[in-house]
């Protein structure tokens, strides 16, 4: 992302400076992974002798009542630990941007597929692009094996590699489950202690078995492997579950034959199966009743919002104010390219506040880009405290307005899919 990065290169001193040097930052909104965000507040860095370091941060006329001759840099928007990626597809990464409704897009993620849009080169280039945007933590869905071993052995990132699991038919669940416990044993030697996990991804409550999901889930539990699931990213998924009917069931009947209602909403169907109680993180999570949102505060399950996906497939508004309301831990994500204009969380955060307006406080949303993405991930947080590098800090560059007036595919995208997107049963991984 250009313009971004650290904010911890000190200024040039003249040459015949002697002592401590400190300069103040300020920015309209300041964090430093403790508490919450600090508004019309600044970091006063000892930026000589090198390597510059944390002093203080607090409000900015206080601090410059302490020192009123401290050199004072231009004010930024946002001061704070790098954002975390907390949901993405990053072997997606070659996908032209794909807008409309949701079944229109997963048909056009099957068609990428099978042209062989999907693997190893386009994670690359989606990895390429998390670290020009200063992201080293992410959740990423993964359905190729090539991908998970490069996450696992990533010499910089830290975050979640989520295996995806996706099988509707009862009947295949033994062969599913054990197929995904082969995968687990062989790839999880390759964790690092501070570096990249193996998870799991039952894709969704409709697009996985119920015998599949008790087991993943099960097993989840006993191993420890972190989860995590999109859930109520469409309409359609509310009258699935409670009635078996819809434009899901109309648009996908032949993979959902075997799909049953369970009359609850899908968040209450993941909560019969037990699945609730392996602390799944949910995706997207926008067509939710407010039982739901009680539920998934009761058992501590944190939910990854992914403002300019949704608005881009007509997902609906993320009800951000009921999950702030109930104390659920939120977290951002970009979602794939297919479905996002970058994998920026920044521009994530810039889109929520356009979105959310007077719902949102930009703060809170601030809060939810860095530590509420660690919480969603399981990964520690930044504490940036007296005495901490101060390149432990960036400056989150500002950008152009949401929605943007046209939006570009990734660099190298592939073409746009022909007519035939295939049909769901096809997609081993393919939904976003």
């Amino acid at each position: 992302m250009s313009g971004s990065g650290s904010v911890g290169a000190p200024a040039a001193a003249g040459s015949g400076t002697q002592g401590p040097v400190r300069e103040l930052w300020p920015a309209d909104l300041v964090y430093d992974g403790l508490g919450r965000p600090r508004r019309d507040a600044a970091v006063l860095v000892q930026t000589r002798p090198e390597p510059a370091r944390v002093v203080t941060i607090g409000r900015l006329d206080a601090l410059r009542a302490q020192d009123p001759g401290v050199p004072v840099r231009s004010p930024r928007r946002v001061i704070a630990p790098p954002p975390v990626n907390a949901h993405t597809h990053l072997d997606l990464s070659r996908m032209p941007l794909s807008p409309g409704g949701y079944v229109d897009f997963v048909g056009a993620v099957i068609a990428h597929a099978r042209a062989g849009g999907r693997g190893l080169e386009a994670a690359e280039r989606g990895l390429a692009e998390l670290a020009e945007a200063g992201v080293d933590t992410v959740g990423d869905i993964v359905t190729d094996e090539r991908v998970l071993a490069r996450l696992l052995s990533h010499e910089r990132l830290r975050g979640v590699a989520y295996w995806e699991v996706l099988g509707a038919d009862p009947d295949e669940a033994d062969a599913l489950f054990e197929a995904t416990v082969d995968v687990v044993r062989r790839f999880r030697p390759l964790e690092r202690p501070g570096g990249v996990r193996l998870g799991l991804s039952p894709h969704t409550p409709h697009t996985v078995s119920a015998p599949l999901l008790r087991k993943l889930a099960a097993f989840a539990r006993a191993e420890g492997l972190p989860l995590q699931i999109h859930v109520g990213e469409d309409p359609g998924e509310l009258p699935l579950h409670r009635t078996g009917d819809g434009p899901l069931r109309e648009a996908w009947g032949p993979f959902l034959s075997k799909f049953r209602p369970s009359g609850r909403t899908p968040v209450g169907y993941l909560d019969e199966l037990g699945v609730l109680a392996a602390r799944p993180t949910l995706v997207h999570a926008v067509h939710v009743v407010d039982d739901d949102i009680r539920r998934l505060q009761r058992v501590g399950c944190a939910v990854v919002h992914c403002p300019r996906s949704n608005a881009l497939l007509g997902s609906g508004t993320f009800p951000w104010a009921a999950y702030a309301r109930h104390g659920v831990s939120v977290g951002l994500g970009t979602d794939s390219r297919g479905s996002s204009p970058s994998l920026s969380p920044v521009d994530e955060w810039r889109a929520a506040v356009a979105i959310h307006g007077a719902a949102a406080d930009p703060a809170q949303l601030l809060w939810a880009a860095v530590k509420g993405g660690h919480r969603a991930l399981g990964t520690q947080p930044p504490r940036v405290v007296r005495g901490s590098p101060a390149d432990a800090l960036m400056s989150w560059p500002e950008g152009g307005p949401w929605p943007p007036a046209a939006a570009a595919a990734p660099a190298g995208a592939d073409a746009p899919p022909g007519a035939d997107a295939g049909s769901v049963g096809d997609v081993r991984g393919g939904p976003d």
